[in-house]
């Protein structure tokens, strides 16, 4: 199979919007803000109540499970997993942003990808940072890391690679960000008809169209993936402080 590429660069135009009268703008202002509100209660009363009935399940299971059980042990980073998931919707879902614990560092953020979604031990995973390290301001922080996180999980559930990077590189204009593996590739005909659902391509080139930033995709079969995401500076360091 032939080279396969996805690229989107759709960046915000500086094309002058059409004229309209305030009462127009009042008005579909407050049709968005009531379709806001009935997504985040129908995400509420469903998967948010839904991971919740799970999670104590699991917990009553963990604790009938003898202490010496191995089971315990995997069933308790299941548990972990739900209950970080369960903290993320509920911020999703009241329009706040919750504070990463390694207060901006993207190489330590996603360093810790792999145990925070307990994920095979037997593939390795390494950052590597190219450059001096700098913190991004919050908002381009949750959208570059759950991009970049997006593509490393992809990486282990669909390359069956035995190695996956991601390299962090910090340029005089611009972040690059690049999660490769050495695993199967990915088939174009496959992805053609699945339109990039089925690698998460949607959710992540959206994320990427948000903050101006260009995310592009190279695959070949039997010789791996590489996704591929550029921020410029001006986007990624716009609130934050000093290079470190």
């Amino acid at each position: 199979m032939g080279l396969v590429s996805f690229v989107t660069t759709r960046l915000r135009e500086n094309a002058p919007a059409a004229a309209t009268r305030p009462g127009e703008d009042r008005g579909r202002d407050d049709r968005l803000l009531a379709e806001r509100r009935r997504i985040a209660q129908e995400l509420h009363d469903t998967l948010l109540q839904g991971f919740f009935a799970v999670s104590m399940h699991l917990h009553n299971a963990v604790n009938h499970l003898p202490s010496d059980s191995p089971a315990k042990a995997q069933l308790g980073q299941v548990l972990g997993l739900v209950e970080r998931t369960l903290d993320e919707g509920r911020g999703a879902v009241e329009g706040l942003r919750l504070p990463h614990p390694f207060g901006g560092s993207l190489g330590r953020a996603l360093a810790g990808v792999p145990k925070d979604l307990c994920l095979s031990a037997t593939t390795e995973f390494r950052v590597v940072v190219c450059g001096t390290e700098r913190l991004f301001a919050a908002g381009p922080f949750e959208e570059v890391y759950r991009i970049g996180r997006e593509a490393i999980l992809n990486a282990y559930r669909h390359s069956s690679a035995k190695l996956i990077e991601a390299e962090i590189e910090y340029r005089s204009t611009e972040v690059r960000i690049a999660v490769r593996d050495n695993g199967c590739g990915i088939d174009g005909q496959q992805l053609k008809r699945q339109g990039g659902r089925h690698w998460g391509l949607l959710g992540m080139s959206e994320r990427a169209e948000r903050i101006g930033a260009r995310l592009c995709l190279l695959s070949k079969v039997a010789m791996g993936t590489e996704v591929e995401l550029r921020v410029p500076n001006r986007v990624a360091f716009e609130q934050s402080g000093s290079a470190r």
